[in-house]
C-alpha cells in the first residue's frame, strides 16, 4: 500500500470511530460474540479483567462498539459483543498483545472454553451507542441445518424489522458466523426485562419460533444479560 492509500484508509477508519450514534455501519463491518465462563470464586477478578480489556479495546483503530455482559441467572458467565470496521481490524485486535495477555490472565479462572464466534451482520442497522444503563440484553444462538440457512436469514431479517418497532426496543440484530454459515446469533437490547418478555409473546415472534422449530439443529438458546459497566 502506498502512502496516499494508507492516508485514505486511516481517514476512513477515523471517520468510522468518530461517527455519531445512528450513523450507518460500514458494509464490510465485522462482529464477534465471545462466551466466557469462570469459576464462581473468580467472578469478581474476572469482571475487573474484562472491564480493563473493554476500555483498552475501544481505543483501537476500527472499533465501533465493545460491550461486556454478565448473565442474569448464572452470574459466573459472561459475553463480549464486538463491532469492528472490517475483518482486518477485528483480526488485528484479536491477535494483538492486549488480547493475548487478557486470555492468558483469564485462563486460570475459566471453567469453560474461550468461545469466540466472528460473524457478519445479516440485518444491517445503524451503529447504535452503548445501551442505556439497566438495559436487558438477550443473546440467542440459532443453529439450523445447512440447507435452510438462506430461509433462516430471511426470517431473521423480518424478526429484526418487527422487533425494532416494539416498545422498549433499543437494538435488534442478527449475525451469521464466519466459519459456520448455518449458525447465527440474535442480539436484542431492550429498555428493561418487561419489554424483552413482551417481545417473546408477540405474534411475529411466535410465528418465527413456529417456523424455525422444524429447522433447528439445537435448542433455541436465549440467554439474558446485563452490562457490567
Amino acid at each position: 500500500m502506498n502512502f496516499g492509500s494508507a492516508v485514505l484508509v486511516a481517514a476512513a477508519i477515523t471517520a468510522v470511530i468518530a461517527a455519531p450514534a445512528g450513523a450507518q455501519a460500514p458494509a464490510q463491518a465485522s462482529y464477534a460474540v465471545t462466551y466466557l465462563e469462570v469459576t464462581p470464586a473468580a467472578k469478581a477478578e474476572a469482571i475487573d479483567l474484562i472491564k480493563q480489556v473493554a476500555a483498552a479495546s475501544r481505543k483501537e483503530p476500527g472499533n465501533l462498539r465493545y460491550e461486556v455482559l454478565q448473565r442474569v441467572d448464572r452470574s459466573n458467565q459472561f459475553a463480549i459483543l464486538e463491532s469492528w470496521s472490517d475483518l482486518k481490524a477485528l483480526e488485528a485486535h484479536d491477535g494483538g498483545t492486549g488480547m493475548t495477555e487478557f486470555r492468558a490472565k483469564l485462563k486460570p479462572m475459566r471453567s469453560g472454553p474461550y468461545d469466540m464466534r466472528p460473524s457478519i451482520s445479516v440485518t444491517p442497522a445503524p451503529v447504535a451507542a452503548a445501551a442505556a444503563k439497566g438495559s436487558t440484553y438477550v443473546l440467542t444462538h440459532v443453529d439450523v441445518t445447512p440447507n435452510v440457512k438462506d430461509t433462516t436469514i430471511d426470517m431473521l431479517r423480518k424478526l429484526a424489522e418487527d422487533g425494532r418497532k416494539e416498545p422498549g426496543s433499543e437494538r435488534f440484530e442478527a449475525w451469521q458466523q464466519n466459519n459456520r454459515a448455518n449458525h447465527f446469533t440474535v442480539v436484542e437490547v431492550w429498555k428493561n426485562r418487561e419489554a424483552a418478555d413482551g417481545h417473546a409473546v408477540t405474534a411475529p415472534t411466535k410465528e418465527f419460533r413456529e417456523k424455525l422449530g422444524p429447522m433447528i439443529g439445537a435448542l433455541y438458546d436465549d440467554r439474558f444479560y446485563t452490562s457490567i459497566e
